[in-house]
C-alpha cells in the first residue's frame, strides 16, 4: 500500500470514530432527556436536549456520569449569567420603582448564594455523593422558584424582568437534579 493510501485510511478511520462516537454522545442525550422529561413534567425533552447539546463537552460524553456533571456546570453557568444580569439591571436602572428594587435585590441575594451552593454541588457529585448533591440542587430549584414568587408577592402590576431566566434556571436544575437521581437509583 502506498503513503497516500494509507493515510488516507487513516483520516477515514480517523473520521469514522468520530462521527461513532459523536452518535453515541447524541443517543446519550437523547435517551437521558427521555427519562428527564418521563420522570419529571417541569421538564421539557426538546430543552434538555437543546441545553445539553449547547454544551461541546457533551459531544464527548461516554456516559451518564459525565453527562450529569456538564448539566451540572451549564447550570452554574446560567446562574452566574443572572447573577450579573440581576447586578446589570439594578446598576443601570437607579430609579427603579422600590417594590421592583426589593425583589431584584432579594434575587441578587439568592442567586449569590447558590453560586457557593454549586462548588459544593460539584465537589460532592466528583466525589459520587450523588445525594448530598442532590440536596444542594434542590436548593438551586428553590432559588429559582424564590426569586420569582418575590415579584408576586403584591398584585400592583409589577412585572417579574427574570421570569425566562428563572424558569431555565428551574429547568437546569431539574435536570441535573434528574441525571443525579438516575445515578442515585443506579447505584442500589
Amino acid at each position: 500500500m502506498n503513503p497516500s493510501s494509507s493515510s488516507f485510511l487513516f483520516t477515514l478511520t480517523i473520521i469514522f470514530c468520530s462521527l461513532h462516537s459523536l452518535g453515541f454522545a447524541n443517543r446519550l442525550i437523547q435517551q437521558t432527556c427521555k427519562n428527564c422529561s418521563k420522570t419529571d413534567p417541569n421538564i421539557s425533552y426538546n430543552f434538555c436536549v437543546a441545553s445539553l447539546e449547547s454544551n461541546h463537552r457533551s459531544q464527548h460524553a461516554k456516559n451518564l456520569e459525565e453527562l450529569g456533571l456538564i448539566s451540572i456546570k451549564i447550570t452554574r453557568h446560567n446562574v452566574s449569567d443572572t447573577n450579573a444580569h440581576i447586578n446589570d439591571l439594578l446598576e443601570k436602572n437607579k430609579s427603579l420603582d422600590p417594590f421592583m428594587k426589593e425583589c431584584l435585590d432579594d434575587c441578587l441575594e439568592v442567586y449569590s448564594d447558590t453560586i457557593s451552593t454549586f462548588r459544593e454541588a460539584i465537589r460532592d457529585y466528583k466525589a459520587k455523593r450523588y445525594s448530598d448533591c442532590n440536596v444542594k440542587l434542590s436548593s438551586i430549584i428553590d432559588a429559582s422558584t424564590t426569586c420569582e414568587d418575590g415579584f408576586k408577592q403584591k398584585n400592583n402590576g409589577v412585572v417579574s424582568p427574570l421570569t425566562k431566566r428563572n424558569k431555565d434556571t428551574f429547568q437546569l436544575s431539574a435536570i441535573a437534579l434528574s441525571i443525579v437521581n438516575m445515578l442515585i437509583n443506579s447505584d442500589l
